[in-house]
């Protein structure tokens, strides 16, 4: 009985095999050596007619966050002292600087002061900026050092812009309250003056009363300073708690010592002003003056006292920024890299050749099947229809 089962033929096998592809390699060997090796000798010389460029570089120590010695001393305040540590540190200071270093105010400075817009040939400062920030580098260390590096085709001009940028910053931080001392200060100052405002005019009303302290020997002024004291006293520790609102959730244990000892204050307060002893008619008036001038004179003592500690801490701290190594004139240039350049070359001409002769190979191999001719032939007309020929 005859088997008329039909057996397919085997398909044919279209891979491309690695013979092949060893035989179109080594039919255009001298394309690729020849090839890569010219491109590359061409763009090392190119290189050699390139501008060089230096690379100047500066580190230096940001200004470190340290305890102070007014830490140990706020609890004599005791109002004023929550409001030292609400102004924190950050948790990293080194990102702050980089980013003032970006800062328009930096950059302005520096494009003034070294006439960058002429240099580099710009018609606005904002192309300046991004021509300067090109050439710019600046980053931190885990050692808490900061370096930037200037690139530029004078090595003198490069190390005196470096370390500009360090004289510049410097300027900056003078204007800005950064370390935890220049911000009790600026705070204390601010206070301060405006206590002062209200001990004239307290001072002032005093006086205009018209009426001694040998009037009130009848009635001890002692009780009046107390009571005067107190309300300072009650008004700084309402500040304090205040201040703490800002950074301290309400069960957290400071911030009830800060109220329990804010009702302890009121209560005693209180009581004061009970007990104070009476006055005449006519002493009213003259009592009340009297209460307030002495209320502003404590409070003037407390921020006194609190913002000479911060001039000193802040005095104590130095140099905002310590300069490590000055930016010096570098002896060697750092751009162009002439041999990077030519191996960067010669391998990507390389690849391309290789490219290129494999996907010849393959237009050849496709010319010689009709199928695939008459593909490449209606592909080609497409194209030439496409562009209009």
């Amino acid at each position: 009985m005859t088997d008329n089962t039909h057996i397919p033929s085997e398909p044919e096998d279209d891979e491309i095999s690695l013979l092949d592809l060893l035989q179109t390699i080594v039919d255009n060997l001298r394309l690729l050596i020849l090839g890569p090796l010219v491109v590359g000798l061409a763009a090392l010389g190119i290189s050699f007619a390139m501008a060089p460029i230096y690379t100047a570089s500066v580190k230096f120590l940001p200004p470190q966050q340290q305890q102070s010695a007014a830490a140990s001393m706020l609890a004599s305040l005791g109002g004023l002292g929550g409001l030292a540590g609400a102004a924190a540190g950050l948790k990293n200071p080194a990102d702050q600087y980089l980013a003032f270093m970006k800062s328009n105010s930096v950059q302005d400075a520096l494009i003034e002061r070294f006439q960058l817009q002429e240099r580099y040939e710009t018609k606005f400062k904002t192309d300046t900026r991004t021509a300067l920030t090109d050439s710019t580098r600046a980053s931190s260390g885990k050692d808490g050092l900061i370096s930037v590096e200037i690139d530029d085709k004078d090595p003198k001009f490069a190390a005196e812009l470096a370390n500009g940028y360090v004289e510049e910053l410097q300027k900056l931080l003078a204007k800005l309250a950064v370390t935890e001392a220049q911000q009790r200060r600026m705070f204390f100052e601010k206070q301060l003056f405006q206590v002062k405002e209200k001990l004239t005019e307290a001072e002032q009303a005093l006086r205009a009363t018209g009426v001694s302290s040998s009037v009130l020997k009848s009635n001890p002024t002692s009780a009046l300073v107390a009571v005067a004291g107190l309300k300072a006293q009650v008004t700084a520790q309402e500040v304090k708690v205040g201040a703490m609102r800002g950074y301290l959730a309400d069960t957290a244990p400071d911030f009830k010592q800060a109220m329990t000892e804010l009702a302890s204050l009121r209560a005693q307060l209180a009581k004061q002003e009970k007990d104070e002893p009476a006055t005449a008619a006519g002493q009213g008036d003259y009592v009340a003056k009297f209460r307030e001038f002495k209320y502003q004179e404590t409070l003037f003592e407390l921020f006194a006292r609190q913002f000479e500690m911060a001039k000193v801490d802040e005095s104590r701290e130095g140099a905002v920024i310590q300069v490590l190594d000055a930016a010096q004139p570098p002896e060697r240039k750092s751009k162009p890299k002439k041999a990077l350049i030519a191996i960067i070359a010669t391998l990507a001409a390389g690849f391309a050749l290789l490219l290129f002769v494999f996907i010849r190979q393959a237009l050849r191999n496709a010319g010689q099947d009709p199928e695939s001719a008459s593909k490449l032939a209606r592909l080609q007309a497409s194209w030439r229809k496409a562009l209009g020929r």
